[in-house]
């Protein structure tokens, strides 16, 4: 017997539903959020496991990996097309997501995802922490701005290099506004020195990549558009 897993994944818990090749329910669960879990329950089913489905989110690529080297068949789905099929479900609940996607495997209706490379994941990652640094110095020099410009004190254009500069100037002879800017300066320079190491890491693996190389000879377009 041909079976079908559809798999609703949380942080914590995953519900699971399985059909058989008639698309009869033969089993519904909850299970930890993990592969080796998956794989227990997986393993104490009496069939043949066709394909394991599941919505394309933060666990899938780690899940995936999991239970592919495992030697079963395991596809992601593309999210809209499952939110889209869930939508018509006039009760909503994690078995019945489960069920829903299972019977989308079960048809056929479904539209697969490609399964990120480690390395892949890894730089992404990476690109990710430059971007959550990045944006974090950028929200500290806009409420410095903010901050100041509430005493008609403006900062004006001027460059990164000379911002900390600019705004201890601004916050001259002010005890309060000294005391309220050097903390904010302190953790802006922090963030911007760890920016700068991300910089590099991000620059050398581009270095490293005759592709990243290749996409930056165009005009525009620098080692984290490469990347």
């Amino acid at each position: 017997m041909r079976l079908f897993v559809g798999l609703d994944v949380s942080l914590a818990k995953t519900a699971v539903c399985v059909l058989d090749e008639h698309g009869r329910i033969v089993r519904e669960a909850e299970v930890a959020s993990e592969p080796e879990a998956i794989l227990r329950f997986a393993g104490n089913l009496g069939g043949s496991i066709a394909a394991i489905g599941l919505e394309a989110g933060p666990l899938s690529q780690w899940l995936h990996r999991g239970l592919s080297q495992a030697g079963l068949e395991v596809v992601l789905i593309e999210t809209r097309q499952v939110k889209g099929a869930l939508k018509a479900m006039p009760i909503k609940t994690d078995c019945r997501d489960a069920e829903g996607i299972a019977r989308l495997l079960h048809l056929g209706w479904f539209r697969p995802v490609h399964c990120k490379s480690v390395s892949a994941q890894e730089v992404r990652a990476l690109l990710g922490a430059r971007k959550a640094i990045q944006q974090g110095m950028i929200a500290l020099e806009l409420s410095l701005r903010g901050l100041l410009r509430n005493f008609g004190l403006k900062v004006g254009p001027i460059s990164r290099g000379r911002f900390e500069l600019r705004v201890r100037e601004l916050a001259c002879d002010n005890a309060m506004l000294e005391a309220a800017t050097e903390p904010m300066l302190r953790a802006r320079a922090s963030l911007r020195q760890e920016l700068a190491g991300l910089e590099r890491r991000v620059r050398l693996l581009a270095k490293d990549d005759p592709v990243c190389c290749r996409l930056m000879t165009m005009p525009g377009v620098g080692a984290k558009s490469g990347a």
